[in-house]
């Protein structure tokens, strides 16, 4: 059976063995993968992931400390004053609709979980500013529940990689939970994310430095000097 959207005359069985040993390469490649975001617990990361759209993470580290120095608990942010909050994070962009979401999602905290941010995907999802990505986002790093993060670097990655042909999330997350085991979900989605701002560009990616080359179907979408692809590598960390 032949995988839509993976080398041609690749087998299904081929497609998970070669998802599988990518993902091992990766981990060897970035031993160090986490979440760049900073943030001491659920609701901190909950609030700096709403943050993070549109926007660099450098950006809301930069914005997070007096943040989370001003407002601790989920009741802060519900009872926060709408001008104050926006105008700390404002230089993240969009910082009304961000504002609306941060104080509706504590709201709604507040309210249906006692102040206490919920540790179950369908719970989550069900918050003001809160999608799969950020879900899964919180589930994974604040919870230690496995879950699959597609973001843009992700979701660029995945068609590259020949794992997906699909372009709405939802359904890569789906495609790629059935190649990963999900012990290694979160983990496999910083590695994915780092090498994208790293090595895997979206407009000239370093293919001659990356460690993936020998199995990647796109090799040759950048340079394959090593020389010129070494040029390209961006150190981290980063947005």
């Amino acid at each position: 059976m032949l995988r839509e959207g993976s080398p041609a005359g690749e087998s299904r069985l081929a497609l998970v063995r070669r998802a599988r040993r990518m993902d091992r390469i990766l981990a060897e490649t970035y031993p160090d993968a986490h979440c760049e975001l900073d943030f001491r617990n659920p609701l901190e990361l909950l609030v700096a992931t709403i943050l993070s759209a549109q926007c660099t993470d450098k950006r809301v580290n930069m914005v997070t400390p007096a943040l989370f120095a001003k407002y601790r608990t989920a009741e802060d942010y519900a009872g926060a004053d709408r001008a104050e909050l926006e105008e700390i994070i404002r230089s993240t962009g969009f910082f009304r609709a961000k504002a609306n979401s941060i104080v509706g999602m504590a709201q709604a905290v507040c309210e249906r979980y006692g102040g206490d941010v919920p540790a179950r995907l369908k719970d989550l999802v069900t918050l003001p500013g809160v999608g799969r990505k950020t879900a899964n986002v919180v589930l994974g790093n604040a919870f230690g529940v496995p879950g699959i993060t597609v973001d843009t670097h992700f979701q660029r990655l995945t068609r590259r990689f020949g794992w997906t042909v699909e372009t709405d999330p939802v359904k890569i997350e789906q495609v790629v939970a059935e190649l990963i085991p999900r012990r290694d979900w979160t983990m496999m989605s910083h590695r994915l994310i780092w090498h994208g701002r790293r090595i895997c560009h979206a407009r000239k990616p370093a293919c001659g430095a990356c460690p993936l080359a020998a199995l990647c179907p796109s090799y040759g979408t950048g340079p394959t000097d090593p020389a010129e692809a070494a040029k390209l590598v961006r150190p981290g960390p980063f947005s």
